[in-house]
C-alpha cells in the first residue's frame, strides 16, 4: 500500500518545496508566460509581443478579448495555461506572500518551548517531593505518545521562523 502513495508524496513533497521558494515561484510563472507565448505564436500565426500579452492576459484570466485563439491547438494550450496558472501558480504566490505577512506574535521559538519543558519537569519533581513529605500519593501521569504530527518538531537549526518575536538577550 505505501508503495501504491508513493508517487503521490513525491509529487506533494515537490509542492512543498516549489511554493516555499519564491525564487522558483516568480521564475517559474515567467517561464511558463514565455514559453505559452512562443508556442501561441507559433500555432496562431501572432507576432512574438502579441504572442507574449496574450500569454500575460490569459495567465491572469483578464481576458480583454483583443487576441484570441482561433484553433484547436491555441485553445488548448489556452485551457492549460488558465487552469496550471489559476489552480497552482497563482495560489502558491500568494500562499507564499500571505504566509510571510501574517505573523503569530504570540508563537513560541524553540528555546522558548524547551525552556517550558524544562520548568515543566522542575515543578513535576519539586511536586513529587512535597508530596512525598506530606505522605501524599500523586496520580499517575497520562501515558505519552510519540510526536508524529507535521510541524510539531522542532527544526534542529533553531527558530521556526513563524514568530516576529527575537529571543530576549541572555
Amino acid at each position: 500500500m505505501d508503495l501504491l502513495f508513493l508517487p503521490f508524496r513525491w509529487i506533494y513533497r515537490a509542492l512543498v518545496w516549489f511554493a516555499n521558494s519564491p525564487r522558483t515561484l516568480i521564475t517559474s510563472y515567467l517561464l511558463m508566460i514565455v514559453v505559452a507565448g512562443v508556442i501561441y505564436g507559433e500555432v496562431e500565426q501572432r507576432s512574438p509581443a502579441d504572442a507574449v500579452w496574450w500569454a500575460v492576459v490569459t495567465a491572469s484570466t483578464v481576458g480583454y478579448g483583443d487576441i484570441s485563439p482561433t484553433t484547436w491547438a491555441g485553445r488548448t494550450l489556452a485551457a492549460l495555461l488558465i487552469s496550471t496558472m489559476v489552480l497552482l501558480v497563482i495560489p502558491l504566490i500568494t500562499a507564499h506572500f500571505a504566509s510571510r505577512l501574517i505573523v503569530d506574535d504570540d508563537a513560541f521559538v524553540h528555546e522558548e518551548q524547551e525552556q517550558l519543558k524544562t520548568d515543566v519537569r522542575r515543578m513535576r519533581a519539586l511536586l513529587e517531593e512535597l508530596a512525598a513529605r506530606q505522605g501524599i500519593e500523586l496520580p499517575p501521569l497520562p501515558p505519552t505518545r510519540p510526536v508524529t504530527e507535521p510541524g510539531s518538531v522542532a527544526r534542529p537549526w533553531g527558530r521556526s521562523g513563524r514568530s516576529g518575536r527575537r529571543p530576549p538577550p541572555r
